[in-house]
């Protein structure tokens, strides 16, 4: 399947810059993407190491020596978090601009936890965070991208129990081998225990102590295995908005599963069915919609919070982009109405618009600043 949106943004970083990183999680289509790439612009000038690749890695034992007899070409490296020192090595190789070289980086973690690239590489290098199909990829099958996810092999799997059986693999290589690869020295079951407990949290305000105590471990260890699934794409840490207000404001921030289909394979629900009798079935779907809609938005992390008061004020998503705030309330119902926190958010936020995303595909005025809209109207 392509994906011309990204390709675009690949082209756009290097009219910018000598550099340009893909980060995404591992079976996304980095690698694939990045082929893509290489058949339209650079379709016999490239030169590509992957890491995973022992013959690779060993041609990268001396980088300086093998990458600086490389000119005019495009270094294509993949799976750069496991070999990060190649960071100030690839800032050289840059700098020597007579040389004409372009990199193109994938990795498999965000640029937090792959942190030489971010320090060693300021202002020479453009990220592209690629991440599993969206509702606009993926021909209307709504249903179906909620059940499996965007995987690739997950959602284009020939049936539900084949899309399952990958998924499961996929947590468990995930565990036994990803994680390690990044450094970490955390037991694959440990690690599980705390991704399955995160289920609970899952569109939740996230309490370190609290699932410190379940664990046995401290709430510091808590918050280190948060940032790695953060650093690693699995999970999304939802920052509250504070404002310059005298009421008390929440804190803490809201914890998201990225992919529904990975969080619904933790918790072994296999079809619709099974889907549809779930508990949390509501919470789940309101998780897959702010995914969505921050996707669709094109906003950054940085862009991104929820808002909530002590008094049970809130606002389940707030978008900072452009110079305007977009407020979003995600519902599970067929007959989305105002709300009293909806006018106290509006009012307290002052906010430019809010919208009340609803299981459907229409759109619709509540009031002057509150408009109901079906998930799949966000489609452009």
């Amino acid at each position: 399947m392509k994906r011309p949106k990204y390709l675009k943004h690949i082209v756009m970083n290097f009219r910018v810059h000598p550099a340009v990183a893909i980060l995404g999680p591992r079976q996304v289509g980095k690698t694939t993407l990045a082929r893509m790439f290489l058949e339209q612009n650079y379709p016999t000038n490239f030169h590509f190491f992957d890491l995973e690749n022992p013959l690779d890695l060993a041609r990268l034992e001396n980088p300086m020596l093998t990458l600086s007899k490389l000119s005019d070409t495009l270094i294509v490296i993949d799976e750069i978090q496991r070999l990060p020192e190649l960071f100030p090595v690839i800032r050289v190789l840059i700098d020597e601009k007579e040389k004409k070289r372009k990199f193109l980086i994938l990795g498999s973690a965000s640029r937090d936890l792959i942190r030489q690239s971010s320090e060693t590489l300021a202002g020479r290098i453009g990220y592209l965070e690629l991440m599993p199909f969206s509702l606009d990829e993926v021909d209307d099958e709504s249903e179906t991208l909620w059940l499996r996810g965007g995987f690739p092999l997950s959602y284009l799997a020939s049936s539900e129990d084949d899309s399952f059986l990958w998924r499961q693999s996929y947590i468990a290589t995930f565990l036994e081998r990803d994680i390690p690869n990044l450094g970490f020295q955390i037991p694959p079951q440990q690690m599980r225990r705390f991704w399955l407990m995160l289920v609970h949290y899952h569109g939740q305000i996230f309490n370190a102590s609290e699932l410190g105590k379940s664990l046995g471990i401290s709430g510091h260890m808590v918050r280190k295995y948060l940032d790695i699934l953060s650093g690693t794409f699995m999970v999304r840490t939802l920052l509250p908005w504070h404002e310059n207000l005298e009421k008390r404001q929440v804190k803490s921030p809201k914890i998201y599963f990225r992919d529904s289909g990975i969080l619904h394979a933790l918790i072994g629900i296999r079809n619709q069915a099974e889907m549809s009798i779930y508990p949390k079935m509501g919470s789940f779907w309101e998780g897959f919609s702010l995914e969505e809609i921050i996707r669709e938005s094109g906003a950054s992390a940085e862009e991104c919070y929820f808002w909530a008061t002590q008094s049970k004020a809130e606002l389940d998503l707030l978008i900072l982009k452009n110079g305007k705030r977009t407020g979003y309330e995600f519902k599970y119902t067929d007959r989305p109405k105002i709300t009293p926190s909806m006018k106290i958010a509006c009012e307290d936020l002052q906010l430019d618009h809010l919208y009340v995303v609803y299981p459907g595909a229409l759109e619709f005025s509540l009031s002057e600043k509150i408009t109901a809209r079906g998930l799949t109207y966000t489609k452009k």
